[in-house]
């Protein structure tokens, strides 16, 4: 391989994703740096991939545990947008394929934004079934944010086909006649919630996106709907819009008697 230039091998590294293949074993006996240099990159590359197939696979382990047990449908529920000052809460429910194979999916917390948008419409793709619910603003401020998340969730879940047999949820217990599986922080747990959790985070940041157009000022397009120091400023010298939340403070005391 010494033959080889540097680009040479960068390109051959480039193809090998395996620490124990042979090449690698070989390149680390060439002298020259830039070699060196790319060998480690390539093993760092590899690990880290590794690493991730490892928490993909572990974030299964709920769905896999009801398959073992003859259950099919297992459906992954999450919300976002309870803590904005203005827009809906939205919940996505979502039932993975036993073959499901996306290992960048997680927390859509954890996710940029373009991570977030590429991965949607592949979740789309795979999922044998995707729900969404929403409540707007007047919903929320007639029920309270927690009963609108719990209307939202149970809108996602009803809009399945087929309906689950079991339903994990990130720590909610949604009003539907079926066995629930409630987790703390399930969204980085589940690999149907964290599905969810980024199918519902999409979805939302497009309807923020276009309430952006109809209302400028409040910068919706960046802050979709919480509180930054942008919107509160926006909040005091325009008052709330149409879709802000009156029952949530400070909205309540910039509005316009």
């Amino acid at each position: 391989m010494k033959s080889q230039t540097i680009s040479e091998i960068k390109q051959l590294l480039a193809g090998i994703d395996d620490l124990d293949d042979p090449r690698i074993t070989e390149l680390t006996s060439d002298p020259r740096k830039g070699v060196q240099l790319a060998v480690k990159a390539t093993e760092r590359r590899i690990s880290k991939y590794r690493e991730a197939v490892s928490q993909f696979e572990n974030r299964f382990k709920y769905e896999r545990s009801f398959w073992h047990k003859g259950l099919q449908y297992i459906a992954g529920v999450d919300e976002v947008g309870r803590g904005p000052l203005a827009g809906p809460v939205v919940s996505a429910a979502v039932i993975l394929p036993h073959d499901f194979d996306l290992i960048e999916v997680n927390d859509s917390k954890q996710l940029t934004p373009a991570t977030r948008a590429k991965l949607a419409p592949k979740i789309r793709e795979e999922a044998i079934s995707i729900g969404i619910g929403s409540v707007d603003n007047l919903g929320i401020d007639q029920l309270n944010i927690y009963q609108a998340t719990r209307v939202a969730m149970k809108q996602a879940v009803e809009s399945l086909d087929p309906q689950p047999e079991e339903i994990i949820v990130d720590a909610m217990q949604i009003p539907v006649p079926i066995e629930q599986t409630r987790l703390i922080k399930g969204d980085a747990k589940s690999i149907s919630v964290s599905a969810a959790s980024i199918i519902a985070k999409v979805y939302r940041d497009h309807l923020m996106d276009e309430y952006a157009k109809q209302y400028p000022q409040y910068d919706f397009l960046h802050n979709a709907g919480y509180g930054t120091a942008k919107h509160l400023a926006a909040l005091k010298e325009f008052g709330p819009t149409p879709i802000h939340r009156m029952t949530f403070s400070p909205v309540e005391k910039f509005s316009r008697k």
